[in-house]
């Protein structure tokens, strides 16, 4: 899997993203002490409140980024993005009100709406390989269970020796050293994308994909170019026009379910239903990272001999399966049994998340020219936070007025619907059942480079007549 590490641009990348993540991780302990200096027992609806403007932001900012980013290269997009990041984090030990709170939220979750589109679809460009881009996936996933395990250690190990608003420098500090190692990245020259070309909307025009410095992607643009909306939109459409990205906004959903149960009501069910110490908090918690670690690690060869479909559909259900299960556990009476338990059940439901999360990459580069990536990425990111958006105030309000066993068997029906319309979408054709990675000899043979995209179809809308040649994984 480290092999890929032998890149210098992906390493930079790789390193960039792991010490913003390692930043954002001594945000998020500071954050939560923040909040409680500020509103005591109130503590927890304020960070309630911070959570839903993080999604409000990540719902509705990454679009509209989307559409104007190939007027930005990508790398000042990016450095931008940081230096944006690590300000916020340098005002927030020095705000006296909860508003405030809440407006550098906003603007912290803006720029990493920014961030993180871009990041994404600059990877597949300078890892075009399929194996190569696998691994890149797996490290990915890993680097943000990393900053669910990593950070809250380190920060405890920083708050032994200071105070929590140290943390905060903490932070900006790697946001500047993430700035720092885009920079010195040489990324891939950008594909134009919707109407970026002379042809008009969706002319199949690139540019060159050499390493070479970053390019303004909107330099070449014309007359042709549609509105801010139009893109905006686009990527929307993108999901909305093709099967198997409509089948992974239903898998998206299924993973919000569970995970909103898990991050949502962790703490009620150690402490109050348990009734065990509040340092058995994070020990569930990470269970969970764990559960989602493993499967990172070990699904590269898993992808290499079945295709995305055969592991991301069985994921949904057994989401669903789990939260089921959960119910019944939370339903049950003392027993020594259900500490275990609970942790096994965190532990898999982490793992299904990763099985779900981690080929996404994957499938948005197979079922997307390389012209619209940006957009397909920046749709996926606002789509797939809606999704926690709607899962978390579940979880939470539901559970208190209900009860945590309504809640877990209602997001279990959830799981299981969201697996019934991702398979419902996502059928195998005759030419799904070659799978790219072909086994040979008991070694996976190395994956071509991207396919060829195939020739605008007359009639189709523009931006949606790209199909790519040659069979698809399942």
């Amino acid at each position: 899997m480290l092999s890929v590490l032998r890149d210098r641009t992906y390493r930079h990348l790789f390193t960039a993203q792991v010490v913003a993540l390692l930043g954002t991780g001594l945000a998020t302990v500071a954050l939560g002490l923040l909040a409680y200096d500020l509103a005591g027992a109130d503590a927890g609806s304020v960070l309630g409140t911070a959570l839903a403007v993080k999604m409000v932001a990540y719902v509705g900012i990454a679009p509209v980024i989307g559409a104007l980013a190939h007027r930005i290269p990508r790398r000042r997009l990016m450095v931008a993005s940081d230096l944006i990041r690590a300000t916020v984090a340098l005002a927030l030990p020095f705000v006296t009100t909860v508003w405030q709170v809440y407006l550098l939220i906003f603007l912290l979750q803006s720029a990493s709406a920014a961030f993180t589109p871009a990041f994404q679809s600059v990877i597949p460009e300078v890892l075009p390989a399929e194996r190569d881009y696998t691994r890149a996936l797996s490290l990915s996933r890993l680097a943000y269970d990393l900053e669910s395990v990593v950070g809250p250690v380190l920060a405890a190990g920083l708050l032994a020796l200071t105070g929590y608003h140290w943390l905060f420098w903490g932070t900006t500090a790697g946001f500047l050293g993430s700035a720092a190692l885009v920079l010195s990245a040489v990324l891939p020259k950008p594909v134009r994308g919707v109407g970026a070309g002379r042809g008009g909307a969706g002319s199949d025009v690139t540019a060159d994909t050499g390493a070479g410095a970053d390019a303004d992607a909107g330099s070449a643009a014309d007359g042709a170019v549609p509105g801010a909306f139009a893109r905006s939109v686009h990527g929307l459409r993108l999901f909305l026009a093709r099967p198997r990205l409509r089948a992974l906004l239903a898998l998206d959903l299924a993973v919000a379910a569970g995970g909103a149960m898990v991050i949502v009501n962790t703490v009620v069910y150690v402490r109050d239903r348990l009734g065990r110490p509040p340092g058995d908090v994070p020990l569930a918690l990470g269970a969970y990272g764990a559960g989602s670690m493993v499967v990172a690690l070990l699904l590269p060869r898993v992808l290499d001999r079945v295709g995305d479909r055969a592991a991301m559909l069985p994921a949904a259900f057994g989401t669903a399966g789990l939260l089921g299960a959960l119910a019944g556990l939370t339903a049950a009476g003392p027993a020594d049994w259900r500490w275990p338990t609970l942790l096994l059940l965190w532990a898999a439901l982490g793992a299904a998340g990763s099985l779900i999360l981690t080929p996404t990459g994957r499938v948005l580069r197979d079922e997307v020219p390389p012209a619209d990536l940006p957009a397909a990425f920046a749709a996926q990111f606002s789509l797939s936070h809606g999704c926690w958006l709607l899962a978390y105030p579940l979880a939470g309000r539901l559970g208190a007025a209900a009860g945590l066993p309504t809640a877990a068997a209602a997001l279990a029906l959830l799981a299981l619907a969201a697996g019934a319309a991702a398979a419902r979408a996502w059928r195998p054709a005759p030419a799904d059942r070659a799978v790219r990675g072909q086994v040979a000899g008991g070694h996976a043979a190395e994956a071509p480079v991207r396919p060829p995209v195939s020739a605008p179809t007359p009639g189709r809308p523009a931006g949606l007549r790209y199909r790519r040649r040659g069979p698809s994984r399942v």
